[in-house]
């Protein structure tokens, strides 16, 4: 008799387990997208790089970007979507790599002497500017527009 009840209870305690509610899978949180739209692009030469800032620690650091992307440079105006990025501050820097070198290239006072531009459309003064300066709040799809610095 005991083993008849141990295996009764056991029976349907593994029976009423399977019963219990299954853990849902964590819903996906929501992404969007940021459209940045690049004027006054001189010249056709090289590459227009765009660096996406997340953390004001590394910003305008190079290789410390959250996303990067290099396309041919256009005359007049270029545009880049940055695509999935979580809801969040963000900050953008752009510039106009002419000589393909894969750097914004600077004169021996560390000014860029490549064209350049930072969202907000913020224009340095004697130093870059801060991330919180050219920081965008992104909480849905949203499009930005800036313009080089030469």
């Amino acid at each position: 008799m005991p083993k008849l009840l141990w295996i009764v209870l056991v029976g349907s305690s593994l029976f009423l387990a399977s019963f219990k509610s299954k853990p849902t899978p964590h819903a996906k949180s929501a992404t969007y997208d940021l459209r940045v739209d690049v004027a006054d692009i001189a010249n056709n030469k090289g590459l227009i790089e765009f660096a996406l800032y997340k953390n004001p620690a590394v910003f305008t650091q190079a290789g410390k970007t959250h996303r990067l992307f290099r396309l041919d440079a256009q005359k007049g105006m270029v545009s880049y979507t940055f695509k999935d990025l979580e809801a969040g501050k963000y900050a953008v820097v752009v510039y106009h790599d002419e000589n393909h070198n894969k750097i914004c290239d600077k004169n021996f006072f560390g000014i860029p002497t490549e064209a350049y531009a930072f969202s907000n459309n913020m224009r340095p003064k004697l130093s870059a500017p801060s991330f919180e300066e050219c920081a965008i709040k992104l909480q849905q799809d949203r499009s930005i527009q800036i313009r080089m610095v030469y």
